[in-house]
């Protein structure tokens, strides 16, 4: 027997946890912040290389993951304070 109850033919949504607040959400309503090889970007497309972690559209939430450092934890690398200071302006253009 099946744990999944969902009828026949609807889509599971797929859930990300946001670093900053911790709070499960559907992946659609996050934004996903990319780290490759040194650099650190926001990815708006979901697709780019590298790892990702996933930040609600909010600057209460960037600053909670930064003040807990969950994103370069998260990321498996460091994030220079000139990196993070881009975040927080590309992430302006995404908050709700």
């Amino acid at each position: 027997m099946k744990a999944n109850t969902a009828p026949k033919g609807t889509k599971k949504v797929p859930m990300r946890r946001c670093v900053g607040c911790m709070e499960s959400k559907p992946k659609k309503e996050l934004i996903r912040i990319a780290g490759y090889e040194g650099v650190v970007a926001v990815d708006p497309t979901g697709k780019a290389k590298g790892r990702g972690v996933y930040l609600c559209p909010s600057g209460q939430c960037l600053e909670k993951a930064k003040k807990k450092r969950a994103l370069g934890r998260s990321l498996g690398m460091e994030i220079s304070q000139e990196q993070m200071e881009k975040l927080l302006k590309d992430m302006e253009f995404y908050e709700k």
